[in-house]
């Protein structure tokens, strides 16, 4: 099992990385319980996967469990949905010093923790990320979050959790689909921090492919490392942390415009990225070349790199309403090469109009 530590002071935890960790998830959450009470909130489908082993775990190590299933799909990550989860926590008992786990995906996590946040003016809680998205991403960091119709994650707090636990072998179970939106995400740390990593994910796409545990380990390992330390430098996304959201405003928009159904999250971070790399390029901040090893390797994992057919204005005003905005001005995540990026809030929208409006053609000759 290998270990990160994410440190923040008196709101500093670890993640805990590695294969079949499940069964030893009661042990890991009694370590950090103020309670032996604990809520766990998951999804149908994953809860019929894993919920018993977690759940036994759990009580073997003597802690009490609930449990409440919300639907599956990012569509259901609504303040209404929050709202059924509290009610359920009312009825059940939990009180201030109880503990909220939050075993599957982004959806659920985001959700569960966003609960936690507001519940009783905020209660403790774990994240089980079942998904590769959720554990290279959106289970570190303290980002919890609703959407809203007018914009995805418009509704959120930070708050951090007691424990993540990572269990690698909940991979094998992920359609393709949901592997290679995960990895979309995995693409996004190499782009933004981390050039070798990206070469190690080039020399390795076919172990990757095979969801190889070994090699998935050491990349939710590195993806938590580089998390982390942007974490501790700017845990509320002042400054450095803002360059993890690479792909996002775009990626954003096309997953508002829509409904949140007929794309994962991953695949429109997938097209937001090539949109972000095209634009450095225009910019002279990113090679030809360079933008073409990033559609090579986001193609290669079966992933999204064409807009849909979408209005591009109507994409650029979905792209101001995001929560991202400062002052009017539209931030974007831009790569410098592969390995490093910036944040910009000098664009002109022409330009942004005719990188949506080229990829909108291209799209059309596909």
């Amino acid at each position: 099992m290998a270990k990160v530590s994410v440190n923040l002071g008196a709101r500093s935890y670890d993640i805990h990385i590695g294969a079949n960790l499940l069964e030893q998830s009661g042990q890991i959450i009694k370590e950090g319980a103020r309670s032996e009470n604990l809520f766990l909130v998951s999804n149908p489908t994953v809860f019929s996967l894993y919920g018993a082993a977690v759940i036994k775990s759990c009580e073997d190590s003597g802690l009490k469990v609930v449990a409440t299933l919300i639907p599956d799909g990012e569509e259901y990550k609504t303040m209404g949905q929050a709202e059924e989860v509290i009610g359920e926590a009312i009825r059940r008992g939990i009180d201030r010093e109880s503990l909220l786990v939050a075993l599957g995906g982004g959806v659920v996590g985001d959700l569960a923790g966003f609960v936690a946040a507001v519940y009783q003016r905020g209660i403790d809680f774990v994240q089980i990320p079942t998904t590769l998205l959720a554990q290279v991403d959106s289970s570190v960091g303290g980002k919890v979050a609703v959407n809203h119709q007018a914009g995805k994650n418009m509704i959120g707090a930070f708050h951090q959790p007691r424990t993540v636990i990572v269990d690698v072998h909940t991979l094998a179970s992920l359609s393709e689909r949901e592997f290679a939106a995960g990895m979309a995400e995995v693409v996004k740390y190499g782009i933004i921090l981390d050039e070798s990593f990206f070469v190690f994910l080039e020399n390795r796409l076919s172990d990757i492919k095979d969801r190889d545990e070994q090699v998935m380990e050491s990349i939710v390992k590195r993806c938590c490392e580089l998390k982390a330390m942007v974490v501790e430098e700017d845990e509320t996304e002042r400054g450095l942390r803002a360059v993890l959201n690479l792909g996002h405003t775009f990626g954003h928009a096309v997953e508002t415009l829509t409904g949140y159904s007929a794309y994962r999250h991953g695949e429109a971070v997938s097209i937001g990225m090539i949109l972000a790399c095209s634009l450095a390029r225009d910019l002279g901040l990113m090679g030809a070349g360079e933008v073409e090893r990033v559609t090579g390797m986001l193609v290669e994992l079966g992933l999204p790199v064409k807009l849909p057919q979408l209005d591009s204005r109507s994409i650029l005003n979905a792209m101001y309403r995001d929560k991202k905005t400062r002052g009017g001005k539209l931030r974007l995540v831009l790569p410098c090469g592969i390995g490093r990026a910036v944040v910009r809030d000098d664009i002109d929208d022409e330009l942004i109009l005719k990188v949506l409006c080229n990829q909108s053609q291209a799209t059309d000759a596909h």
